[in-house]
């Protein structure tokens, strides 16, 4: 083969190579919420992971180098992004590659950022320099995703305003007085406990799953607000300052509810106090609010709250003198209210699985809005579960099983560990499940060591599955004294549990990562 056909070959070859990388990094954006420079932090992840990785990674950029006086180089150079990195898949199967219109507007323009350097380049080096652009352009491919993810950003801020706008006028024409709910955790679960006890007085509608951005909540609006409702809770997520403000712009809450404070998303935000701070744009605009003040940064958000006139009602799952105070009690729990405006107290048998945090802000939200005191205890006891949060189940082989497989916070997670620890014979084994808890930021490596080694006073065996934790959990489990193995992948971690629990056994699944997280 001549040289010229020999740079053809290789022009095509890294075409192909760069359309198959898109294909993995345009699925890590969309699953990363088409989020600005977190492809970029993925690739670090899955060119870091392993040693086949790192050496499929240098020897491709070495390749690519090589190839711009020695042809054959091109072909390493193709090799890497084709194939690697290696557990990437394309597609993917937990988190599938879904082509919304969003992706394909981020496709074309990605697709235009690689090919006019290799236009540009071929032009004025000939087939050569194009094909080593090419295998230069499918290397960078997470940089290419990111920089299209900055320039459409604001283009898909437009594209979405008409349909804001839409939901933003069915809001007003129904009318519902709307509570607004936020916190590093426990969102959805409060969400589903206001709509329960609240739906007993007053007609209710509940922003579904995890609707939780400017696009949920305008979907969740024009597609499910009947004419006639008269309350409407919505859950409001924040990876950033600035995103609830904007929320509460449109959909403005008369009650607004932090439930808790963590260091969920930490990686993203930098610090508590910055968590609290962004949390803290739900209460601007509130009558009433409704806080959890087990945490200090939010008790000083409640006393802020409080300077500035507003209804504060302070719930906590341990203080006696909060307004609503849950706390466990005889297999259930127990509601005590001491507010100017209502007080109750009274038992109330409960699963497990109910979180006295939660019940706590749910309830100072129903009696905020003038939900009568007895109505809200007549339906205590029928407080919903929220999907795969400490739900319990039972496996073909007889096993409990424990699916928490939705939570990735350390206090969620060591409550999950408190019900293994009850849900098995005395003498059964008690399996956790867990590939660990992530954006967690500097102390991610810390709290995933330390729920393993919680582990270890419950359990009699812990799973590792994946390898974005690995380290940190079996070093925790190791210092426990917990035995513990890695698995690869979740179907993995369930073939061992078939194979090796039954009646009289339980398992904790705990977070469950979807398959674009190495």
């Amino acid at each position: 083969m001549n040289s010229e056909a020999l740079d053809a070959l290789g022009l095509v070859l890294a075409v192909c190579a760069l359309a198959l990388a898109y294909l993995r990094w345009l699925r890590v954006a969309q699953r990363e919420h088409y989020l600005p420079g977190y492809t970029v932090r993925f690739a670090r992840r899955w060119w870091g992971s392993g040693t086949f990785n790192r050496l499929l990674g240098v020897i491709g950029v070495a390749g690519a180098v090589v190839s711009v006086w020695w042809a054959p180089a091109l072909f390493a150079a193709i090799a890497a992004p084709a194939a690697g990195p290696i557990g990437l898949a394309l597609r993917g199967k937990t988190s599938k590659l879904v082509w919304t219109g969003r992706l394909r507007r981020l496709t074309i323009v990605s697709s235009v950022m690689a090919a006019l350097p290799i236009a540009a380049i071929g032009a004025l080096a000939g087939l050569r320099g194009a094909a080593s652009t090419a295998a230069f352009a499918a290397l960078g491919a997470p940089v290419l995703v990111d920089l299209a993810l900055w320039a459409t950003r604001a283009p898909e801020a437009r594209l979405l305003a008409p349909y804001v706008a839409r939901a933003s006028q069915r809001l007003r024409s129904v009318g519902p007085r709307v509570v607004a709910i936020t916190g590093s955790y426990g969102k959805t679960t409060t969400k589903g406990y206001v709509a329960h006890l609240v739906g007993g007085a007053m007609s209710v509608v509940a922003s579904p799953a995890n609707f939780n951005n400017t696009a949920g909540l305008a979907r969740a609006l024009n597609d499910h607000l009947a004419t006639g409702t008269q309350v409407f809770v919505a859950e409001m997520g924040t990876y950033g300052p600035g995103e609830i403000a904007a929320m509460c712009e449109w959909v403005t809450p008369e009650v607004a509810v932090i439930t808790a404070l963590g260091p969920v998303h930490l990686e993203r935000m930098g610090s508590l106090e910055n968590i609290a701070e962004a949390k803290a744009e739900i209460l601007e605009k509130a009558r009433a609010a409704i806080v959890n003040v087990d945490y200090p940064l939010l008790e000083q958000l409640a006393q802020k709250a409080e300077e500035e006139g507003k209804t504060v009602w302070r719930c906590s799952s341990n203080g006696p003198l909060a307004d609503v105070t849950v706390t466990s009690e005889d297999g259930g729990f127990r509601v005590r209210v001491k507010h100017f405006s209502a007080e109750m107290d009274l038992v109330i048998a409960a699963a497990p699985a109910v979180d006295p945090g939660n019940v706590a802000c749910a309830v100072a939200a129903a009696l905020s809005l003038g939900v009568p005191a007895e109505i809200v205890a007549s339906r205590l006891e029928s407080l919903p579960g929220a999907p795969h949060r400490r739900t319990p189940q039972r496996a073909s082989n007889g096993a409990s099983v424990i699916d928490d497989t939705y939570n990735a916070n350390p206090a969620g997670a060591k409550a999950a560990l408190g019900l293994l620890g009850t849900t098995a014979a005395p003498d059964g084994k008690k399996v956790v499940v867990t590939p660990g808890m992530v954006e967690l930021g500097p102390v991610q490596a810390r709290e995933n060591a330390n729920f393993a080694a919680s582990a270890g006073a419950v359990a009699t065996q812990l799973l590792v599955v994946g390898r974005t934790n690995a380290r940190a959990l079996l070093g925790g489990a190791r210092a426990a004294g917990l035995p513990a193995r890695y698995v690869r992948n979740r179907p993995a971690a369930v073939a061992w549990v078939s194979a090796n629990l039954g009646p009289g056994d339980a398992v904790l699944y705990e977070n469950d990562l979807p398959d674009h997280y190495p």
